[in-house]
């Protein structure tokens, strides 16, 4: 499941709703020439655009098309480049966090994806990374973390990995922004009220409402969750359905009418000291 590039579109700032199928700029961007700076040559016009930041590419992809072309024709030119080198930790760039991730176009705009340090739980921090948030070791608490952007319209997927013990709960999934991203004891958080669906990995259940609607997936003996497994989550505003994936095995889908609303990718977790992962990848590959 390949991610395409990011495009332009995608939020450059805080907390918010794309309304597109994957953050990109419309492929009809530009219909002029833009004059003089139309009939620059494609270098001269990367090495301009290098300097700049994503919401000032933005604007600059639609100038017009051959401005838009010269920013969207190479995922890998030395425009995204540069940007990823100025946008992400090293730390991110030199570990296998983004292995998945096929382009430095793909990278900036995963990073537009991440956690929001301004959208979890206060017992919970986002490393210097930028991808895993660290949970501290509080007693009798869960706590949770929503990413910068949330999904109304297209299909979008992206991974979750446990880099530490799950504990009694550890549960991945969507929550609108009114859903809580802390709570007293130690209970499955997301999922817990109408604002949430959650997909446990200690137990296998899946959770919406306060309610337990079912395992997953739904095999006999199926396995449990091994720490640093990636999961791939997908997430479907067309169909409004939320699936998984496991070592690219399709799991199935495992919630059906979700509401016409801004969901964001989610999860909450209650061992101390434990880390999650997430890295958005962008539109999912069928088949």
């Amino acid at each position: 499941m390949a991610a395409p590039a990011p495009g332009a579109g995608a939020a450059s700032g805080g907390a918010g709703c794309s309304s597109g199928g994957g953050g990109g700029a419309s492929s009809g961007s530009g219909s002029g020439s833009a004059g003089a700076g139309g009939r620059l040559p494609s270098r001269v016009l990367e090495l301009v655009f290098s300097y700049l930041e994503l919401s000032e590419l933005r604007s600059c992809a639609l100038v017009c098309k051959h401005w838009y072309r010269c920013l969207h024709g190479d995922e890998n030119s030395e425009v995204w480049r540069s940007l990823c080198a100025r946008s992400l930790a090293e730390e991110a760039l030199r570990t296998d966090i983004l292995c998945n991730l096929p382009s430095y176009k793909a990278k900036v705009r995963a990073f537009q994806h991440a956690f929001s340090t301004n959208d979890c739980s206060r017992n919970v921090y986002i490393k210097k990374n930028g991808f895993t948030l660290h949970r501290n070791p509080i007693a009798q608490s869960t706590d949770g973390a929503r990413t910068k952007i949330g999904f109304s319209e297209g299909r979008h997927a992206w991974e979750v990995w446990w880099e530490g013990p799950l504990g009694t709960v550890a549960v991945i999934g969507i929550a609108t922004k009114r859903a809580p991203m802390q709570c007293q004891g130690y209970v499955a958080l997301l999922g817990s009220d109408d604002q949430s669906w959650g997909w446990n990995l200690v137990d296998n259940n899946l959770l919406h409402n306060g309610e337990v609607n079912g395992s997953f997936p739904q095999c006999n003996n199926a396995p449990k969750y091994q720490i640093g497994e990636r999961i791939r989550v997908i997430l479907d505003m067309e169909d409004k359905t939320l699936a998984f994936e496991r070592g690219y095995e399709f799991l199935g889908v495992a919630f059906r009418g979700l509401p016409k609303a801004c969901l964001y990718p989610a999860v909450s977790a209650v061992y101390g000291n434990t880390e999650v992962t997430l890295v958005y990848l962008g539109k999912p590959l069928d088949g």
